[in-house]
């Protein structure tokens, strides 16, 4: 047997899932999947397909593919969309005569389309669904099995019409009692914006993971483009390089052309306000869809501001669950390890949990969902390690969780730490008492060693592991940022929600600057992580004119530890977001009297 690019099928085994266990789905700086991703799901494609060689499949993996083929049948059948587009789809049909949901899982964001998943459709197989899962148009190799046909349309209308055929076809092939989607990334977005415009309301429960609520904000926000994102998702769609534009119509490919360019960008938002949840939650709660969310702390895709905001408005039956790490790692081994594979059985809960919001919705099962909170937050860090011996750490006990009945509930106290001058060392203090008077300049236009991550997806994604990436703030560029330190703090501090910095900026050439705020916990050894960070773009800036500014980093939910100290880095350039402003110039920050600078720290 070979697979789509006539390569031998490789046999999982147990170097194959321990490395989706350990080091989960993405994989390099320039995103791409896992190899061990890809193997596992091609293996099990084909013992489906009755052409595996024996020996392919561990002993688990095996049983759950014949315990399908005992109860269902499987077929790739290509859906019809419009007279010329089809789309490439996987179903898994139950063997019984008894009224049956179907769940339809359009794929993520990714070149292999709905391949790479298999052990989530038939992990949903296995607990009594029909399965029917889809890469939305446009995405694909050239001539692939997997690839669909027509342009990218971003989960815009063309999305949303699409999977109101899907489920035409999904009540052709398996007459199902409900029809609930399921969705991870990209999927997340069209199965919330599917069951919010199909016309005959025929959605009965989401499940969006890795999500977001707010398109438009995700990818532009206190006026600064998150400009790597696009950059990267714009080459993962299957094109040849160099050929990325082929995949999007012209109306699209202008508008990421302009968002790259920093053009028109009223017109972006526009154009992301369309494709955003948050702009239907009327729709999703008169039609009391039931919704289950997930998110990252670190999330480098979808922000957790915007997702927290839209799943705050929704009034159906909802649940959010709140992780450590990045996009797509939480639900990373569930749904396409095994727990042969696991080594920490808590890295299934993600995925064990959307599953189980599904069965109660779906299935009409009577489990623990109503009575789980509807806010499940976990809070950073908080989970036990220990050396693998081989580098780097593995978790031996989960991170805490706290139960919310509302994001809201998280913070119950603020407590307000002023900027102030520096102290003589390079660094100024975070003092409970205004300070006025000072200024600090530093040279814009660099990004520097204090930043949001290394990679994107990946540096979270060891964070989710238990190998969060360790700064040293002794040796962040002082010339390139500028640095406030609290004192050590006895007995630490619970931050829970989202901190507000106000400053005041002044810049001595061109007319806009970009500002990123970062707060970090720092050890007594001037080790540090990471707590949360924003960036702000200020335009219109007058040369030598003090602008006073304020805005919200991301939230969190962090223990800082007892005789830690919390610090307030702010630079002018990070690798997620594009930079405004002038090369080498000065920024200038300031407190003056009555508005004076301040970080107000969430507390709960």
């Amino acid at each position: 047997m070979t697979t789509e690019g006539e390569e031998p099928i490789a046999s999982v085994t147990d170097a194959t899932l321990t490395d989706i266990a350990a080091n989960g789905i993405w994989r390099g700086a320039s995103l791409d999947i896992n190899p061990s991703v890809l193997t596992v799901a091609r293996a099990l494609l084909a013992a489906l397909q009755g052409t595996a060689p024996a020996g392919t499949l561990p002993e688990d993996l095996r049983e759950l593919v014949e315990r399908v083929l005992r109860e269902a049948g499987v077929s790739f059948p290509r859906i019809p969309v419009t007279e010329k587009i089809g789309l490439s789809a996987f179903a898994i049909k139950q063997k019984t005569s008894e009224p049956r949901p179907v769940v339809i899982v359009p794929a993520g964001w990714n070149p292999y389309g709905w391949m790479p998943f298999m052990v989530g459709y038939l992990s949903l197989a296995a607990r009594g669904y029909h399965v029917l899962a889809y890469t939305p148009r446009g995405f694909g190799e050239p001539d692939g099995p997997f690839t669909s046909d027509g342009f990218i349309d971003v989960a815009g209308p063309d999305d949303w019409s699409d999977g109101s055929a899907v489920i035409d076809h999904a009540e052709g092939l398996f007459a199902p009692n409900r029809v609930g989607f399921m969705g991870l990334s990209y999927g997340s977005g069209i199965s919330q914006l599917v069951a919010a415009h199909d016309q005959n309301n025929r959605v009965a429960a989401v499940a969006a993971l890795s999500t977001w609520g707010n398109l438009a904000t995700s990818l532009y926000d206190n006026g600064t483009r998150h400009e790597k994102a696009v950059e990267l998702l714009i080459g993962f769609t299957g094109a040849e390089k160099g050929k990325e534009k082929e995949k999007f119509d012209e109306a699209t490919w202008r508008i990421l052309q302009n968002f790259q360019d920093g053009q028109s960008m009223e017109e972006v938002v526009e154009w992301g306000t369309v494709r955003s949840p948050e702009t239907y939650v009327d729709i999703t709660d008169a039609r009391g869809i039931p919704t289950f969310y997930s998110n990252t702390w670190h999330e480098s895709l979808f922000p957790p501001g915007e997702a927290i905001a839209t799943f705050e408005k929704l009034t159906v039956p909802k649940h959010l669950n709140l992780w450590i790490g990045d996009h797509g790692a939480p639900e990373g081994v569930g749904i396409t390890g095994v727990p042969s594979g696991t080594p920490f059985w808590s890295y299934l809960t993600p995925m064990t949990e959307a599953y189980a919001w599904l069965d109660h919705h779906l299935l009409g099962k009577n489990n623990e969902v109503p009575d789980w909170p509807v806010v499940n937050s976990q809070v950073m860090f908080t989970y036990k390690t220990k050396p693998t011996g081989i580098g780097g750490d593995r978790i031996v006990e989960a991170a805490r969780r706290e139960p919310l009945s509302s994001w809201s509930e998280a913070t119950t106290d603020t407590e307000d730490w002023y900027l102030s001058g520096t102290n003589g060392d390079g660094d100024a203090a975070l003092s409970d008492k205004p300070s006025t008077g000072w200024s600090r300049a530093f040279t814009a236009g660099h990004e520097t060693t204090a930043t949001a991550m290394d990679d994107i997806m990946e540096t979270g994604q060891k964070e989710w592991f238990g190998n969060p990436k360790t700064y040293d703030s002794a040796g962040f560029d002082r010339d390139r940022l500028l640095a406030w330190s609290t004192e050590a703090l006895a007995g630490g501090r619970r931050i829970r929600g989202a901190a507000r910095l106000r400053l005041t900026v002044r810049i001595e050439e061109g007319d806009a600057a970009t500002l990123v705020a970062y707060l970090f916990d720092v050890a007594p050894d001037n080790s540090a992580r990471i707590i949360t960070h924003e960036p702000l773009t200020i335009t219109d800036l007058g040369t030598g004119t003090d602008r006073t500014v304020d805005w919200t980093l991301q939230p969190a939910a962090y223990d800082l530890a007892d005789g830690h100290r919390l610090v307030l880095v702010v630079n002018s350039r990070d690798k997620l977001y594009a930079f405004t402003g002038k090369q080498d110039s000065t920024t200038t920050v300031t407190s003056p009297t009555g508005q004076e600078a301040v970080l107000e720290l969430p507390l709960g």
